[in-house]
């Protein structure tokens, strides 16, 4: 059975993105500028305070195992199911060859991230969020139309995530060729692969069950933002 974390965004903040670690009691986030996902120790009234004071107002978080509970200050948005995916360490890698080439992007690329992260999954992709990780992306003109990268890292296991492409440049193949290079880069490394996808993402799961990954666990994300006080 390949490796599951239910609580991922917690895992990475107590080891590798420690750095990042926004923590008061039973709760811990990300910066806000870094990544829209947090953790509670337990879903408990002391653990739901602590996040309450870790927020700002209107601030939205994802975390995991976190029912809805009445908690003055906190409102419950809804929850997504999602699938953590794995890739074998023995599986063989499909290496797509596509005439566009794929570089290495930098945080000085974050605009261009942006811009194009939020035609794909608005509020996911923050400023800080190249710093969570190496990524890699696909020019055309200048303009960035394709990306892949790092986001929950724990210990040597690394999270693939921010993959998207630009809707005039879909069916090229990009998506599959930046998945390709980030499974390269963290083998040549000695690093495990793993991502998440909603489960109702069904043109997504079809694509990583192609690439070889198989679902190692499912885990519900809670959105809740603190209102205005």
């Amino acid at each position: 059975m390949p490796q599951f974390f239910p609580n991922p965004a917690q895992a990475a903040l107590r080891s590798t993105h420690q750095h990042f670690a926004q923590t008061l009691g039973k709760a811990t986030k990300y910066p806000t500028e870094v990544a829209p996902f947090g953790a509670i120790d337990d879903p408990t009234p002391e653990a739901y305070r602590d996040l309450h004071a870790l927020l700002k107002p209107n601030e939205i978080i994802y975390i995991p195992n976190a029912p809805p509970r009445p908690t003055e200050g906190l409102d419950w948005q809804g929850e997504v199911s999602c699938l953590q995916f794995a890739f074998p360490a023995d599986t063989p890698i499909q290496n797509p060859e596509i005439p566009a080439k794929i570089v290495p992007l930098a945080c000085a690329d974050a605009p261009a991230m942006l811009a194009l992260t939020d035609i794909a999954f608005p509020g996911f992709f923050r400023p800080r969020t190249c710093e969570m990780g190496d990524y890699f992306g696909i020019y055309h003109n200048e303009t960035l139309v394709a990306m892949c990268g790092e986001r929950m890292n724990i210990k040597d296991f690394r999270e693939i995530s921010g993959l998207c492409t630009h809707p005039d440049h879909r069916g090229k193949g990009h998506a599959a060729a930046l998945i390709a290079r980030l499974l390269l880069h963290h083998r040549n490394a000695g690093y495990s692969s793993y991502l998440h996808v909603a489960a109702s993402n069904h043109n997504a799961i079809a694509l990583y069950k192609r690439i070889g990954f198989n679902v190692s666990g499912e885990l519900l994300l809670y959105r809740i933002s603190r209102t205005l006080e």
